[in-house]
């Protein structure tokens, strides 16, 4: 479970005030809302990367708000993905495990494991250099997943990626988010994504994040585009 009590973000004149939301456990949860309204700002809050100015933060009932990223257990797809351009994707999935001093055996295990889930296979040796946008998503992705966090935060994973590669990434975020059983926030600006993937669908709005339904997306793109063409 993900919650923040009456939280206060402050970052130079913008501000998120008494912002309180509780994301259950298990679920797939996709937040929207324009640029600059603090969407990232509210990933980092969770995840222990900006402080909070007031209230509390809770994962999985435990009171996180003064303790440092790496004890949070949170697992972090930033929008930039952050991926070291001297490491190959094989050290992206270890780095997590070595940080946790977990032991050789554990750490090829959980590679190989990783490795089949995301399809990244062949890409195991390879520097990053040259990846594809959706191959670097997947190393991104896998890098979070790495130490098995209960809670997955995904700042627009799939931007700026063809619609294919797109749709195909929907999927494994379905499945992997049902096969370890995670509570997922996800941001995103695209309706189409948050339709497909939403559970719960949580937007800001003047300054406070509110729960709307998510028949309130309207119909799909391509729906509309297929009337269009009627």
């Amino acid at each position: 479970m993900i919650e923040l009590r009456n939280v206060t973000i402050q970052s130079g004149g913008f501000r998120l005030r008494d912002v309180h939301v509780v994301i259950p456990t298990g679920t797939y949860s996709v937040l929207m809302g324009g640029t600059g309204q603090g969407k990232t700002t509210i990933l980092e809050a969770i995840c222990g990367l900006r402080k909070v100015a007031k209230g509390e933060v809770f994962l999985q009932g435990a009171d996180v708000t003064r303790w440092k990223p790496a004890r949070r257990g949170v697992g972090y797809v930033p929008q930039d993905l952050a991926l070291f351009p001297s490491m190959t994707v094989r050290e992206h999935f270890e780095f997590a495990l070595r940080l946790r001093r977990v032991s050789r055996v554990e750490r090829a295990r959980r590679v190989a494991e990783l490795a089949d889930v995301l399809g990244v296979e062949r890409l195991l040796e390879r520097s990053i250099r040259g990846l594809s946008g959706g191959e670097s998503q997947r190393v991104a992705l896998g890098r979070a997943l790495s130490f098995s966090p209960r809670v997955l935060l995904l700042d627009e994973p799939l931007n700026a990626l063809d619609e294919s590669t797109r749709d195909r990434l929907c999927d494994l975020l379905e499945r992997i988010q049902r096969s370890e059983e995670l509570t997922v926030l996800h941001v995103t600006h695209s309706r189409d994504e948050a339709r497909r993937l939403a559970g719960r669908l949580l937007v800001i709005e003047g300054h406070q994040v509110r729960e709307r339904p998510i028949a309130s997306l309207g119909e799909s793109t391509d729906r509309q585009s297929a009337k269009e063409r009627a």
